[in-house]
Order: structure tokens, then sequence, then C-alpha cells
């Protein structure tokens, strides 16, 4: 009898990330959208909000000392996510700016506990959260108090069955330093950076607890559609992410033919992986590649080489070639593609 506990992953509506995230957010989970200005934090909170959002399963979006709600629909409107039928239906904004700026966190905690009471919903946004870290050190409250406060608001959010989402503007040495990073259960980093005269948007799951995400940057774009993140072609859990082609990455493994070199490896190289040969001249990477090829050739795998830079055969592939009965061009046609 298996005691594994399955939780329900709700999908986020933005294409590409669901995949990244290993099936979707966890439901009740506490999450922080985070990375640095301009960089997509608020529209993908709201992709995410209208995405999940109906008369049964309600939005509660806390707005605090960054852009007023009512600038914000302005241009959260314009993307065809954005449902005006459910503004004050089932999504509701609600402004923490005068409760921030009369009291200190228990004000902030109970105004916050007052509004889920009251609205009960299923997913809760807090934007912008690090305004409200800024404020508490203007008001000289310590990072245990921060600490202290990010702590109950999550346990009273997983309490009320709610979703919940910070978002803010963060910079890569705060993630050491600030608690919030700590207590979350799921992480998403949004960054924009110039790369050769554009501009280019990454997005990273560093963390996303019970579930297997996949590790690393991957693009994605804001365009009139709202936001879409393209994975890179990694091989997680058995799939290929952005493929609906299966590759086995457990014991199915494809041999290099080359004597010992299979023990070294672990049984040979894991099935849809690629390998980066890199050596000094001579060093016999060229072998080294021809022994693999001829291996998946006798295996009934048909394999290509693109050539750059030996559009014939030189003495070293021929050599190879024919000690494995390779003995004229055609020959290497009908057993391989070559491609120069």
């Amino acid at each position: 009898m298996s005691n594994k506990l399955n939780i329900r992953r709700l999908p986020t509506g933005v294409p590409g990330l669901d995949s990244l995230l290993g099936g979707g957010i966890p439901e009740f989970s506490f999450n922080l959208i985070a990375g640095t200005p301009g960089g997509g934090k608020t529209t993908l909170a709201h992709q995410i909000m209208f995405s999940q959002a109906n008369p049964n399963n309600r939005a509660l979006f806390f707005t605090v000392l960054g852009e007023p709600a009512l600038k914000m629909l302005r241009y959260q409107q314009q993307f065809p996510f954005f449902d005006i039928n459910k503004v004050n239906e089932s999504i509701r904004y609600v402004n923490l700016s005068a409760d921030l700026m009369e009291g200190d966190f228990d004000c902030v905690l109970s105004r916050i506990a007052e509004e889920v009471k009251d609205y009960a919903p299923s997913l809760v946004f807090v934007d912008s959260f690090r305004s409200v870290v800024q404020s508490a050190k203007h008001m000289k409250q310590g990072a245990s108090e921060l600490q202290h406060f990010v702590q109950q608001l999550g346990m009273q959010m997983t309490s009320w069955q709610a979703t919940t989402f910070l978002i803010g503007e963060y910079l890569t040495p705060e993630t050491e330093s600030s608690p919030v990073f700590t207590v979350a259960d799921g992480i998403l980093w949004l960054t924009q950076n110039l790369q050769r005269n554009s501009t280019v948007r990454k997005i990273q799951v560093v963390k996303m607890r019970g579930q297997a995400q996949v590790p690393g940057l991957h693009t994605f774009r804001i365009s009139d559609e709202g936001i879409q993140v393209f994975p890179r072609a990694i091989v997680q859990q058995g799939a290929a992410v952005g493929s609906a082609n299966k590759v086995s990455t457990g014991k199915q493994r494809v041999p290099m033919g080359v004597p010992g070199l299979d023990e070294m490896l672990g049984g040979g190289l894991p099935a849809g992986y690629s390998l980066l040969l890199v050596g000094p001249s001579g060093s016999g990477k060229t072998i080294l590649a021809t022994e693999f090829l001829a291996e998946g050739v006798r295996r009934g795998e048909p394999g290509v080489i693109a050539a750059f830079e030996k559009p014939q055969p030189d003495d070293e592939q021929s050599a190879v070639y024919a000690g494995h009965g390779w003995t004229s061009r055609g020959d290497q046609h009908a057993l391989s593609g070559f491609v120069d």
C-alpha cells in the first residue's frame, strides 16, 4: 500500500511554462515571482490569474506601493487573456498602501486575513511584495519580524487553502539574505538582457517543491498574445521537453563502438543525449565519431555525417571505413547519409 500524496497541479495558462514546472503550480503552494524591473512579473501573474479564475475558483489581488490597480488594469486589458467580466466577479483588487503606511506587519497581515476570510479566494497575489519589505526597513522592523511575517502569511494561506503568489523586484544578491526565498515553495525568476542589440528575456524555475522541474534558463517572449515560454530541448523524466517524442533516459543506452568506453560511460551513451567531442587536432575525434556511426549501422540505425571541413574522407577516415567493410563511396552512402 502506497502512502504517496498526489498534489493537484494547476495549469498556468502560459504556453510552455507548465512543462518547465513539472506539470503546473502545486495547489495551495506559496510562490514567489521575482526578477528585475520590466521582466514581465506582473503580466505573468495576471496571465496565470485570468487563466484560473472563475466563480468557483476566485482570485484576490493585493496591490501595495507599486502600480495602482486602475493603471495596472489599463495595460493588462490589452492582452487577449484579460476578461473584464471576471473583474469584481471572480477577481477582486485590494490596495494595502494605507494599511502599510499606518501600521506594521501585523496590521498588514490582519488586513490580508480579513479580506481572504471575506472573499474566500483560491488564488492570492501580492504585488509588489518587495514594497512591504522596503516599508518595513523604513519603519525599522528587523529581519526577524519580516521572517515571522512571511512564515505567518504562508501558513495562513495554506490553512485557507489558497495558492499564493508574491511578486517583487529583486536583485540576485538578495536571494541569499531575504527570508522570502527560504519560505517560498516555488520561485520563478524573470530577467531581460541585451544581446547583440536585442532584448532577450529568460525565465528560470529556481525552486518548485515536491516535483521535478526543468533546470536552467529558458527564453520567453511578451507579445500581443501575452507571455509564451520556449523551453530548451532538454531530456527530462523520459521525455524531450517541447517534443512529443518519448526518449528513454533510464536503462536504455547506446553503445559507442569503442572497446572499454561503454564501461567508462556506465553502459554507453544515454539514448537521446547530445555529445560534444572536444580535443586538439589529431587527438582522435573523427575516428571516435566514425566508430560511433559504424556501431549504429551495425545495429540497423543509419546515421548522418555533416562535414564542414572534410567533404571527402581523408586517409584516416578511409582506414576506419575499410575496417568496417565500407570499401567505396557508394557503400558509405548506402549505410549513412553524407552531407557536405
